[in-house]
């Protein structure tokens, strides 16, 4: 299994789960594609993006459920990230977790392996 993750506001999630499906945060819509991160990539994303911001979930999804409409593309440093071109099916999820700040002002992630 590949595992790829979405940084997302509760309040975005909270109204993905109601339709059982994520269109995508502000940046997302604009840029025609959902943004997620590789493990290797997610701390650096939530401090390039996410700075500061509280009500944060971090969400973990398999990157083998979500088909051809996933494209890993040149991004940050030549890295590739991995793309989705479509609506986020929530069935792809493999689980969601707080992702607060902690006292030096950073974010605290969950064990990205559980």
């Amino acid at each position: 299994m590949h595992i790829i993750y979405k940084i997302c506001s509760e309040i975005l999630w909270e109204e993905a789960e109601k339709v059982n499906s994520f269109t995508g945060a502000p940046i997302d819509i604009q840029d025609g594609y959902l943004h997620f991160s590789t493990e290797k990539q997610v701390e650096e994303t939530a401090e390039k993006h996410f700075a500061g911001q509280t009500n944060l979930l971090l969400i973990a999804i398999d990157a083998d459920r979500l088909g051809p409409t996933l494209r890993y593309e040149p991004s940050r440093g030549g890295d590739l990230f991995p793309h989705l071109y479509a609506p986020l099916a929530l069935s792809a999820v493999l689980w969601v977790k707080p992702l607060p700040i902690g006292p030096d002002g950073r974010h605290v992630f969950p064990d990205l392996n559980s």
